[in-house]
């Protein structure tokens, strides 16, 4: 390998991370939007739609992922192995991303073909484009102290998308539309498409790959699939990304039951009222109004309305930990961090069990200490994933960052799978009925169940599997001083 360790400047880590913010304002809108825009907007019959995500997910997303990774790591060109990918997939992405919320007036089977192709379509230009973006990262630089910076910088990006994502998209399509939903999502992902392709192109200009592979390495699929399941700390890190993600879906999922069926409502319009929260949405509806965007629409029940303010302290609370986490890793290590962190944010989500349902004050509280705890994770993560990358190639002299991050992203999907599915599943054994204006005692109890126990469970199994995990401090430090010893001999001998 050949590398020099240095400094990234702001330039090229704000320049990384643009690429998150657009890739993001793609997949937050899956995440969040993709079964009401089928359903509600389309007009597929929800079973449909649950065909649609599901078969098109694990063909586009869980098997060719893998199968992205392994060609991005025999990608040779004079831009490197991954900004190609980032480059040269940005306008099919864009394009892909416009088909799929475009609703072409069909008859009932027309409309599924063209929602399965579409979607299938997008997906998996989404991970022919998000596997190498996220694998460029672990080149960018050898410097395992600059790639928690630079790690920071990407998740600031991912919350700022989120944050548009969660809190303005409705109000944008209805605005957008003037009123139809159809017209809406189809301008506001066109705005969407376009700030993408741009904000790709300037991720490629902007970044430099430095951790190249020596040119006589060669390796086969199998050899790097045995590297991999040789390399303990990998597989550490393999199941850890999926409770985390498991933890993140149901949490997620279970929240607004949380909100429409436990909080008491009365004490939620009193919060939003008494906070000021309400004249400020009354004050920005009147200053949108003024400059003609009649059509902007906040939600008017207080659960609803409560739920999006919720979510909007958490986002801003985790970008302020994420300024706290690479000052701490410098000091503690990245492992240790991570794992005492999340543990941490797991403590304010186990309180909402516990929280009376009037006090809606303590509820907002424990989303601002979770959202600042978990925010200083978010970038550990992904910059531990670089290091096992690293990891293995000190201890099998092969790199193979690609397939590393792809079976990573793999196990971010099944973690998001299973965690969703958990959530419908907990409901109906605490026997849920959508109908029911009250739900029973004991469904109740299985909704703040579901948002507490239950959700923090994988995060602490998580946080205690980092106790085998034996990339702390110190060997991080050993790692990147062997690898750039071996980088540098490799340079000089090839200018002798």
């Amino acid at each position: 390998m050949t590398a020099r360790v240095e400094k990234i400047s702001v330039m090229e880590k704000v320049g990384y991370s643009l690429g998150d913010l657009a890739a993001n304002l793609i997949f937050q809108t899956l995440v969040t939007f993709l079964a009401f825009f089928y359903t509600d907007v389309y007009g597929l019959p929800p079973a449909q739609a649950s065909m649609v995500t599901g078969i098109c997910g694990i063909l586009g997303g869980v098997i060719f992922t893998p199968v992205v990774g392994m060609l991005a790591d025999r990608t040779n060109t004079r831009w490197g192995k991954f900004r190609p990918w980032v480059l040269f997939t940005s306008i099919p992405f864009g394009v892909g991303v416009l088909l799929a919320f475009t609703t072409p007036d069909l008859d009932p089977s027309g409309k599924l073909v063209y929602a399965f192709v579409t979607y299938l379509a997008l997906v998996m230009l989404y991970s022919a484009n998000n596997l190498p973006y996220s694998a460029l990262s672990g080149v960018i630089t050898g410097n395992m102290g600059e790639r928690v910076s630079l790690s920071s910088y990407r998740f600031v990006s991912v919350m700022v998308a989120q944050f548009i994502i969660q809190v303005l998209l409705l109000p944008l399509v209805l605005i957008l539309g003037d009123g139809d939903k159809a017209e809406g999502f189809k301008q506001v992902m066109t705005v969407f498409a376009v700030v993408g392709v741009v904000f790709f192109v300037i991720t490629f200009l902007t970044t430099k790959e430095r951790v190249v592979p020596r040119p006589e390495q060669k390796s086969s699929v199998k050899e790097d699939l045995g590297d991999l399941f040789k390399n303990i700390p990998w597989v550490i890190m393999l199941v850890a990304t999926i409770l985390v993600f498991m933890m993140l879906s149901l949490k997620s999922g279970s929240l607004i039951y949380y909100f429409e069926n436990y909080l008491s409502e009365p004490h939620l319009a009193r919060f939003l009222e008494e906070t000021g929260f309400n004249n400020f949405i009354a004050s920005l509806n009147s200053v949108l109004q003024g400059a003609g965007l009649t059509k902007f629409r906040w939600p008017e029940d207080a659960a609803t309305s409560a739920f999006s303010l919720f979510n909007a302290l958490g986002i801003i609370f985790m970008i302020v930990g994420i300024g706290f986490s690479k000052p701490l890793t410098n000091r503690f290590g990245k492992r240790d961090v991570f794992g005492w962190a999340l543990a941490a944010s797991m403590l304010f989500v186990i309180v909402l069990y516990f929280i009376a349902p009037t006090s809606i004050g303590s509820v907002f509280t424990a989303q601002i200490l979770h959202g600042f705890t978990y925010g200083i994770t978010i970038p550990l993560l992904w910059a531990m994933i670089a290091d096992v990358a690293d990891y293995s190639e000190w201890k099998n002299h092969r790199r193979a960052t690609g397939i590393i991050f792809s079976a990573m992203i793999l196990g971010l999907k099944l973690g998001l799978t299973l965690g969703g599915s958990l959530v419908s599943a907990i409901l109906a054994v605490y026997g849920y009925e959508a109908a029911v204006a009250v739900q029973t005692p004991e469904t109740i109890n299985g909704i703040k169940l579901a948002v507490s126990l239950f959700s923090s469970l994988p995060a602490f199994v998580a946080a205690a599997l980092l106790f085998f995990y034996k990339i702390d401090k110190n060997l991080e430090q050993q790692i990147e001083r062997e690898l750039d010893a071996r980088r540098n001999e490799t340079t000089e001998s090839a200018t002798i």
